[in-house]
């Protein structure tokens, strides 16, 4: 018996929106949730093959609980091509810089599969400060 694929279904095709509300939750929290909507894991038929639908909305990410050692001690490398060009910034230089929205995508950004679909799942992700 061939398996039923549910892909073209239209509770599969309806676009669903995810709040999350970052206010007091540490980085590592809300990526975590946030990657778990964007995989579609929290749907009957998850296809880890498949993109899925959900749009997640992050709200008050200026409020993320971050602790002072950790705005000083966590870095963020970025390297140019060129020898020598491996460059580091703190976690508080880049709030500083581009706010916590960059921090949550970097955030969610790793904690999605490392393939061709993570560029379609980052798209979906609307963090408001």
């Amino acid at each position: 018996m061939a398996k039923s694929d549910t892909s073209n279904s239209p509770h599969r095709n309806a676009a669903e929106v995810h709040t999350i509300d970052a206010a007091g939750k540490s980085i590592g929290r809300v990526a975590t949730e946030a990657a778990h909507y964007l995989m579609g894991k929290h749907r009957l038929e998850y296809a880890p093959h498949k993109a899925g639908s959900a749009h997640v909305h992050i709200i008050h990410a200026g409020k993320l609980a971050i602790s002072e050692k950790k705005r000083r001690q966590k870095r963020y490398a970025r390297y140019s091509g060129y020898p020598g060009g491996l460059r580091y910034l703190r976690l508080e230089e880049v709030l500083e810089k581009k706010g916590a929205a960059e921090v949550l995508r970097h955030a969610i950004r790793g904690m999605l599969p490392k393939n061709r679909l993570r560029k379609e799942r980052l798209k979906r992700v609307k963090v408001e400060e």
